[in-house]
């Protein structure tokens, strides 16, 4: 058995049983104080296992976890430990290791990863391998738009620079997929504001912001090209107050993306460019495709490092995969470090009932992000 593999292995209970840990403790977005649990938990499970300093950065949605490199900067294991999931999920589908699947609310994305994640470094410090340039970061606001924590993430990736490597500890596409590209995403909030007048006696005088947003919703959708892989679509409306009331306000969600940087700067100018079709209606945007696209081009040389390590550890071939969903890798991709996703568990059902993970994966998973660590500190 490859060294790696059987470390992971022997590993494997204590790992089941840190992921079981970090699922108990709810960490719904938005929710500092669970969020400040979370953090806690992480940061004492990364001094314990793999043997490096961590420190807490505060943000108003909960504590943001960082292990700082000691030498030369060369890896960012890069994640998440806030979940979509609401506070008392866990109280109805409490953490389970049960038929060879661990099941629980974020157990999938991303708990599980993280514990590999430390597994990992702790095997390379066994095994003498200088971790002093891997660092780790693992925010609390991923699940809705980073805001709080891209300037720290763009920060410690920074000094990594072409040679080095963004490792994004997110969960596996299909069948443990890696996930080479992601497209970049972003929401819009179209505001449309009409004028109010009895639906019955005197519509005429009303201003209906319900007719623009049919105006609206219709234009918006033509804006995707579905060749290109931009998809613009509205999400969420809502209008009108009473059933006798010309309505003086509606609103649009709209959810965009888009793989290339041309693609997102025609779609937020032509967002931005909405102009209403109703006289005295007025049009208000806001928002943008925050999450630059992750090209493909950004991952090539990592996931070619990866199936070696796969074919290396037990003659597994990696299959890499591009992917619609955004992640905090697509800001380190846009610098242009190189960044590969993917690398966290092996399941499904995320943010869903179904949320699982595949316990027989879990070593190679582990071994895989030992190897390519690796290889990136060995160049």
């Amino acid at each position: 058995m490859h060294p790696n593999l059987a470390a992971a292995t022997e590993a494997l209970n204590h790992m089941v049983a840190q992921i079981g840990e970090l699922v108990s403790l709810e960490s719904p977005s938005r929710d500092a104080e669970r969020a400040r649990t979370s953090a806690h938990a992480v940061a004492a499970l990364i001094s314990r296992v793999a043997g490096l300093e961590t420190s807490l950065v505060e943000s108003v949605n909960g504590p943001h976890v960082v292990a700082h490199s000691s030498g030369t900067p060369r890896v960012l294991l890069l994640g998440h430990h806030d979940t979509v999931h609401a506070a008392g999920t866990v109280g109805t589908r409490p953490f389970l290791h049960e038929d060879g699947v661990l099941r629980g609310p974020g157990v999938f994305d991303m708990k599980a990863g993280i514990v590999q994640a430390i597994t990992a470094v702790a095997i390379l410090r066994q095994q003498g391998v200088d971790t002093s340039g891997i660092s780790m970061l693992f925010t609390s606001d991923e699940e809705v738009g980073s805001q709080t924590s891209r300037g720290l993430i763009e920060q410690m990736a920074g000094p990594l620079g072409e040679s080095g490597a963004v490792l994004v500890l997110e969960p596996s596409a299909d069948g443990g997929a890696l996930k080479i590209a992601r497209k970049g995403t972003g929401t819009f909030q179209v505001v449309i504001e009409g004028r109010a007048s009895h639906a019955g006696l005197e519509p005429e005088k009303g201003v209906n912001a319900l007719l623009e947003l049919a105006h609206q919703v219709q234009h918006i959708a033509t804006f995707g090209r579905p060749e290109l892989g931009t998809t613009v679509t509205p999400t969420v409306a809502t209008a009108g107050t009473t059933d006798n009331t010309v309505p003086d306000r509606a609103t649009i969600a709209v959810d965009a993306r888009v793989v290339t940087p041309d693609e997102k700067e025609r779609v937020e100018s032509l967002m931005y460019s909405l102009q209403p079709v109703l006289s005295e209606a007025k049009i208000t945007v806001t928002g943008s495709l925050h999450r630059p696209p992750m090209h493909e081009s950004m991952s090539q040389r990592l996931f070619a490092i990866a199936r070696e390590v796969g074919r290396d550890i037990d003659d597994r071939e990696l299959v890499g995969v591009k992917v619609g969903g955004g992640s905090d890798g697509n800001f380190t991709a846009a610098m242009g470090i190189p960044t590969l996703d993917g690398l966290g568990a092996v399941g499904g059902g995320a943010h869903g009932p179904t949320e699982h993970v595949v316990v027989e994966e879990i070593p190679f998973r582990v071994a895989l992000l030992a190897g390519v660590m690796r290889r990136v500190i060995e160049n």
